[in-house]
């Protein structure tokens, strides 16, 4: 398997699809008493076409967060409201498609296929146990790139200090990282890293969204820019959409000003705890040969596999028994040059669902279970 597909998940019963939260515990009555709240204060006018950057109130609400959470100093006025972190890498790549742009390689797929949509083949620069190899970025001609310092995707790895501080020296050097800084809001066994954006706001583009706190289906996300790319990444959101959904900006807004989004992470936290520890009994129990990556944070495990172990037909087999996992040589830009292993998402699914997958994953490879 060379590359991403898209099956239909509903054939199978048991997916391991990582960066998928537990879409069962979306906070519906939570949301709809905020989508009241916030239609019942706001004016008529804003129901038009509103400003692609978001609602400024909406924007307000976000920039407080990230302050309070994350430290990110976010003025709201260099906050881009959108649909998900995704169009923001679009977006960003249009933008700065003039650039030479850097990955991490492995990295998440997605976003390499994006830039490539957009005319930009991202330079690959090597991930290892300290995170991006700075040395080696400095040593391209890239001038942006985009990073998961916290939480590296999809590996887990944390930027070292060293390495934090040598990235921060190349960036304010004239150049830009865009942080992505999905998984921010989960960490289990270690303290939260600060937000890079925090250190260089200036030289920091910042990314998140709700697709892995709320529910993807909602296409909500932000950017926090520098001053100079604001107006640029503003046109390019008014050709692509207009503008994101006034109704799910305002609801998320009210969410995060009444304080229901925070109690909602402090309980998915809790759950995707006890997930993550029952898909290492698992894992420990039905695959001891396999080591494991990015335990400590997230909601995905990459779980590295003996070099013996054919992972396109493990995946093919498991599919066969109705299980769905993602190969890790998805994330590489040389597929074939990729270490056995799968990426095994954990959040959006039951603990009695876990241990039957790796069951099934277990038999694939021709392991007893």
């Amino acid at each position: 398997m060379s590359h991403p597909s898209s099956p239909d998940r509903r054939t199978f019963d048991i997916d391991f699809a990582p960066g998928v939260p537990d879409l069962s515990s979306f906070p519906r009555h939570g949301w709809l008493r905020a989508l009241r709240q916030g239609l019942s204060s706001i004016e008529s006018p804003s129901l038009g076409y509103a400003s692609p950057k978001g609602l400024p109130d909406a924007r307000a609400a976000v920039s407080d967060y990230l302050r309070r959470t994350r430290g990110v100093l976010a003025d709201p006025q260099r906050v881009v409201l959108c649909s998900g972190a995704t169009q923001a890498v679009a977006l960003l790549a249009q933008v700065l498609r003039h650039r030479t742009i850097a990955m991490e390689d492995p990295g998440f797929w997605l976003h390499r296929i994006v830039f490539r949509h957009h005319g930009v083949d991202p330079v690959p620069i090597p991930v290892d146990d300290d995170g991006l190899d700075v040395t080696a970025l400095a040593n391209t001609a890239a001038s942006t790139v985009l990073a998961t310092p916290a939480h590296q995707s999809p590996t887990g790895v944390v930027l070292s200090p060293a390495r934090r501080t040598a990235l921060l020296e190349w960036a304010r050097a004239g150049n830009l990282v865009i942080e992505d800084d999905y998984d921010a809001e989960y960490r289990y066994d270690r303290a939260p890293v600060g937000a890079l954006h925090a250190l260089a706001p200036d030289r920091v583009v910042y990314l998140g969204s709700v697709s892995k706190t709320l529910a993807p289906g909602l296409r909500l996300g932000w950017m926090v820019l520098p001053p100079d790319l604001v107006g640029p990444v503003v046109s390019a959101k008014s050709l692509a959409d207009t503008g994101s959904s006034v109704m799910d900006q305002l609801a998320f807004a009210t969410l995060l000003r009444s304080g229901d989004y925070d109690r909602h992470l402090r309980l998915m936290r809790r759950r995707y705890l006890a997930r993550r520890n029952c898909l290492l009994r698992a894992l420990r129990e039905h695959l001891p040969e396999a080591s494991v990556l990015g335990a400590a944070a997230g909601v995905h495990l990459t779980v590295r596999l003996p070099t013996d172990c054919d992972v396109d037909d493990i995946v093919r087999k498991a599919a066969n028994q109705r299980v769905r996992i993602d190969p890790l040589s998805w994330c590489y830009t040389e597929p074939a040059c990729a270490p056995a292993g799968l990426i095994l998402g954990y959040a959006n699914l039951t603990e009695s669902q876990i241990d039957t997958g790796v069951r099934a994953i277990a038999a694939a490879a021709g392991r007893p279970t």
